[in-house]
């Protein structure tokens, strides 16, 4: 688990900070997307805290009750959906519950499970993240007045991609088990799109389809190790 704390001690939210005094509680399983969220959250003053996996998550939640919680929903110990539905009939509820992935059909996922929106990946536009967030609030914690509308592209560091790229190096070292490969194209194809990847994304996309079909998986995870071992080259040249 990690913390990423808010730069400001200011509590109410203000024109060019319109989350501040709000905690994000990322449940995310990708360094790249986290990054992408840490960054958003700290140019819009909120706070932000990071659970990589289900049980990480709650653990966080019996400790304390973040403002929102944005949930992933391919995670590496189960659906995300299965933590919105808990938010979702918790008591105190979460003020605001958002489900975010990059597949096509998750929405309607998120959304049946008892999310109050949907953020799509690739996380990038400030301005649509804060505005997500805010029509979800009560009056109460707007910001007074008129708000500053940021058009900021948010760009992730490259060396998180690089991070999950060796946390999937290693899930695959030697693997040959089915959950462990269904995780891995999934994880790959995600933050691969987000990192606008395409060769990478393409190719976890059809171990993916491999994976369903019973398509010629071996030869697909080769292609798919030796795509992630180049772009680890990378950063044994850094």
């Amino acid at each position: 688990m990690d913390e990423f704390e808010g730069l400001s001690p200011l509590r109410m939210p203000t024109r060019n900070r319109p989350l501040l005094g709000l905690t994000v509680l990322a449940v995310e399983d990708s360094r790249f997307s986290c990054e992408a969220l840490r960054l958003m959250c700290l140019r819009s003053g909120a706070r932000i805290r990071r659970a990589d996996c289900l049980r990480a998550a709650r653990r966080h939640l019996q400790v304390y009750r973040p403002s929102v919680a944005i949930v992933d929903l391919g995670l590496p110990d189960g659906p995300g959906v299965e933590l919105i539905k808990e938010l979702d009939h918790a008591t105190p509820r979460v003020e605001v519950i958002l489900g975010v992935s990059g597949d096509d059909d998750s929405e309607a996922r998120a959304m049946a499970a008892g999310a109050d929106d949907f953020l799509p990946k690739p996380l990038t536009n400030l301005a649509a993240f804060q505005h997500k967030i805010l029509s979800l609030l009560p009056v109460e914690r707007q910001p007074i007045g008129p708000r500053i509308v940021s058009h900021e592209s948010i760009d992730p560091d490259p060396i998180a991609y690089l991070d999950d790229m060796a946390h999937v190096a290693n899930l695959l070292d030697g693997q040959n088990d089915g959950a462990i490969l269904d995780y891995a194209s999934q994880f790959l194809s995600g933050v691969a799109r987000s990192a606008k990847d395409a060769p990478l994304a393409d190719a976890a996309s059809e171990l993916a389809r491999c994976r369903k079909g019973n398509g010629a998986v071996k030869a697909h995870l080769t292609v798919v190790t030796n795509l992630i071992h180049q772009r680890l080259s990378k950063r044994l040249a850094i």
